[in-house]
């Protein structure tokens, strides 16, 4: 019960600290108002190909509440929605965006219905609970809240729900609105999912900001030789190739490289973590103790290890039609995730070299993301993010990370808006266990009000009169 305990002082302590200003949100009696959007979003099956499901319910309450909206679709079925408030101008936007679309479901491996918001043991259960509908909640209400009190706002404050981010191979989402509809989400700052709170031991331990990721830039060995029968063993078998091309690109240990992000994560993290666990990250700081300190990192949290370098890892093996042949050819895919300022041209140069065998051919496959380069964090943005956190979730050290994975931040950094992930609170186990994407997916209800309360915090202090 130490999880729940924790979060009801911290939304116990926001409401006390918020009382103390004049025209003060009542965050109590707002709490059935929070609660009943997020079970309505997550009541919508929005998987992919059903995103104008969400669309049409926020454009209902947006401008129900006197809220313009814009819908902006390539596919009818996969709608984005945008709404905006303005400001007066004297500073560049805040876009706050979050993806309506969720991954489908299994069914059979759910204790309850996967759409159904079910409320049991203290938890909300459902697909899309952590990814995303938590923070597609905390912008609805946030953009209500603004127009209910008139906060008066020095930049336009816009808000976008988009379609495709678990799936976009038709172009659907961002990668559509940032190319045909760009004007209307321009901004100086952008804050969406990619971040997160985690509780240990019945406490707030650290708050990471989503500051950068790695670009997916994948490749296909293609291994090609002579057909024939099982029975007669040939040089140029494909596979023997290319089984030696996949051992050395998996074993393959890129160069170590730290960028702002990264280096600030790991000196941070030096401070809060264990003495283990603190002594290996001061050691990877040190030149000439860090080989030993990757080693550590490479068996025991693989995670960090992924983000000190361009990662090469085997995914996919395709050959072969029988046992007794010889196939003529053999593939393998590579999924290869870049470090934000890696030359990609000389990347795979050095794969080359490391493969060394001229009958296995690279082909690099189609790029998800554009290179963006990680958000800066000096600015106004990551400034208010770290005052936010100390109030909403104290004792919590704010700490910015980069993600192995991809998101849609990426589409926006590569056109210049600095962008932030953020989410709820929760434990190591519950993140592991029921979290983005796993069989089952559920958030702990008293998470959720105190992240409205920090994205309407931050909104507030990065867009409001000054």
């Amino acid at each position: 019960m130490k999880r729940f305990a924790v979060l009801a002082f911290a939304v116990a302590g926001v409401c006390a600290l918020q009382a103390q200003r004049p025209a003060a949100v009542d965050w109590n009696k707002l709490r059935p108002e929070i609660l009943q959007h997020y079970r309505t979003l997550v009541q919508l099956d929005t998987t992919s190909g059903h995103e104008t499901r969400a669309v049409d319910y926020l454009k209902k309450v947006l401008e129900g509440a006197g809220i313009p909206t814009q819908t902006f679709a390539l596919n009818p079925a996969r709608a984005n929605l945008v709404a905006r408030l303005k400001g007066n101008g004297s500073r560049r936007p805040l876009l706050i965006l979050a993806h309506t679309d969720v991954v489908g479901v299994q069914r059979e491996k759910w204790p309850v219905d996967p759409f159904g918001a079910v409320m049991k043991d203290g938890y909300v259960w459902g697909r899309g609970t952590v990814d995303d509908k938590p923070v597609l909640t905390a912008n609805l209400m946030t953009m209500l809240l603004l127009k209910r009190s008139g906060v008066a706002l020095d930049r336009d404050v816009v808000f976008l729900a988009e379609s495709g981010e678990e799936a976009d191979l038709e172009g659907v989402g961002i990668n559509y609105m940032v190319r045909e509809h760009f004007a209307d989400i321009d901004a100086e700052f952008a804050i969406t999912e990619g971040g997160g709170v985690l509780i240990e031991d019945g406490r707030f331990k650290h708050m990471d900001i989503g500051t950068a990721e790695k670009i997916p830039a994948r490749v296909r060995l293609v291994a090609k030789g002579t057909s024939g029968h099982g029975s007669v063993p040939r040089l140029d078998n494909p596979l023997i190739h290319l089984s030696a091309a996949v051992e050395k690109a998996g074993q393959w240990e890129t160069p170590m490289r730290l960028n702002e992000t990264t280096r600030t994560y790991f000196e941070k993290m030096a401070t809060i973590s264990t003495p283990e666990r603190a002594a290996v990250y001061k050691a990877l700081l040190d030149p000439k103790t860090a080989a030993r300190a990757q080693k550590y990192l490479r068996e025991h949290k693989p995670d960090d290890y992924s983000a000190l370098r361009t990662s090469v890892v085997p995914t996919i093996l395709k050959a072969g039609v029988g046992a007794n042949v010889i196939p003529s050819e053999a593939e393998a895919t590579l999924d290869i995730r870049a470090l934000p300022d890696e030359n990609i041209e000389a990347f795979y140069a050095a794969l080359a070299k490391v493969i060394n065998d001229p009958a296995v051919r690279i082909e690099r496959l189609p790029q998800t993301r554009p290179p963006s380069p990680p958000s800066r964090l000096g600015t106004e943005m990551y400034q208010a993010l770290e005052r936010a956190a100390k109030t909403i979730y104290p004792g919590a050290a704010v700490i910015p990370s980069m993600s192995t994975g991809a998101s849609d931040m990426a589409q926006l950094r590569a056109k210049g808006i600095q962008s932030y992930g953020i989410g709820p609170a929760t434990t190591e186990a519950d993140d592991r266990d029921y979290g983005a994407h796993s069989d089952v997916e559920r958030l702990a209800e008293p998470s959720l009000y105190p992240f409205v309360q920090y994205v309407w915090t931050v909104v507030t202090d990065v867009a409001g009169r000054k």
